[in-house]
């Protein structure tokens, strides 16, 4: 009993210690929410079919998890500023485990509105991201936040696992044992963040009220600043992520699987790229980072409008699509590291955050209200993008400054 006590605080000591072991954990927990954030989309073709759904209403299901993830990344944000890292990652993995239950039973009963409703209690798993940020950045200086930030962001590869993975688990093991099994392991997770995570020794608990902590957040040009262009290139991501597997079976006639499959593709070169952007960013500075990252998605937006045909044409535009978001996300955030006040950075991050998750929110309800069914198109929604890509470029390159407001280590 007292070895298992000693080896238990060593290893724990260890985390007090270490910027990686605690990077690692906060990657680990984003992961396995991503996967439970977005394990409704890869599945839409199956609800779709099922209950015989339009397109409008797929649309609404998969991003309904969106919705509540993005808004509760403001208090959670501010949460973690006060209460820290390890407690508010723990609670939101174990937060995540009685709305993913419901989304099994909702879908077993094949009832629309239940499951509409077990989607929006699912998005408490979006919340995740505001988190981490905070909690990372206070282990790394500002010189370092790009990297730190960008592998954590890197979470998001979480999508990729629920694309690849979760139509596969129903085939192979059914539909309500796949969700029991993304139960089980979200509760591990939690389990060895409780007992291997730490905050980092800089870090001071904001026992600042919340209301004013937001305002004060709000108040920086920095915070709407990067809210606007994260809403861009994470919400471009989320978007295309949730919406990709419907699109794919409309657009190139893919089964559940298949576009499953290239969904995760889509997921794993973002995931790559987004620590890059990071990288990229603490060397040459946030700034060309993301004017490179937009440039990108105004013009490849405009490519897959025009449905290039073959798999190596259509999955190379896809493939570089994600990798200019994934780019761009690494950079708005390496951007938010350097430039927003330490004592602020959960409240700024939980805002920006929610803009990033609202970003994806209402892509995917546009695309479902846009799609030309007699045509099979979905012009008007792609070419939206491309426009609100254009007009985010001339705002970086015209308005945003790219200076370093806090610039000392803590």
């Amino acid at each position: 009993m007292d070895t298992t006590t000693g080896s238990r605080n060593t290893a724990r000591q260890r985390a007090h210690h270490s910027k990686g072991v605690n990077l690692t954990l906060a990657t680990l927990a984003s992961v396995v929410c991503f996967w439970a954030w977005t394990s409704i989309a890869p599945l839409g073709i199956r609800y779709s079919d099922a209950m015989n759904l339009s397109s409008a209403q797929t649309s609404v299901l998969v991003a309904m998890p969106v919705l509540v993830g993005s808004i509760g990344r403001i208090p959670v944000g501010v949460l973690t500023d006060r209460f820290g890292g390890r407690l508010l990652f723990t609670l939101v993995l174990l937060a995540s485990v009685p709305a993913l239950v419901l989304v099994a039973i909702a879908g077993t009963l094949n009832a629309y509105v239940f499951l509409v409703a077990a989607a929006l209690l699912l998005g408490v798993a979006g919340t995740v991201f505001a988190v981490g940020i905070p909690f990372v950045s206070h282990w790394y200086p500002p010189s370092r936040r790009g990297f730190a930030t960008g592998v954590f962001g890197a979470g998001m590869g979480g999508t990729a696992l629920s694309a690849f993975f979760t139509p596969r688990l129903v085939e192979w093991f059914g539909y309500v044992p796949t969700h029991l099994i993304l139960v089980v392991l979200l509760v591990v997770v939690a389990a060895v963040v409780w007992l291997f995570m730490a905050e980092a020794p800089g870090f001071r608990a904001s026992t600042d009220p919340f209301l004013p902590k937001l305002t004060a957040a709000a108040r920086l040009s920095v915070t709407w600043q990067m809210s606007f262009l994260y809403a861009l290139v994470f919400g471009g991501f989320v978007a295309f992520s949730t919406y990709l597997p419907t699109y794919l079976r409309q657009i190139y006639e893919f089964d559940l699987t298949a576009a499953g499959t290239r969904t995760a593709g889509f997921a794993v070169a973002a995931v790559i790229l987004r620590p890059v952007g990071g990288i990229l960013a603490d060397r040459i500075g946030p700034k060309p980072v993301v004017i490179g990252s937009l440039a990108a998605v105004t013009v490849l937006a405009w490519l897959v409008n025009l449905r290039p045909d073959g798999e190596i044409p259509a999955g190379l535009t896809f493939v570089a699509m994600a990798s200019a978001l994934g780019l761009g996300a690494g950079g708005v955030f390496a951007w938010i590291g350097r430039n927003a006040p330490a004592a602020n950075v959960g409240a700024v991050s939980g805002i920006v955050s929610a803009a990033g998750g609202l970003g994806g929110y209402f892509p995917p309800l546009v695309m479902g209200a846009t799609y030309n069914a007699a045509e099979n198109s979905y012009a008007i929604g792609l070419l939206l993008l491309a426009g609100t890509a254009l007009i985010a470029l001339g705002f970086t390159i015209l308005f945003v400054k790219d200076k370093t407001l806090v610039t000392t280590d803590q």
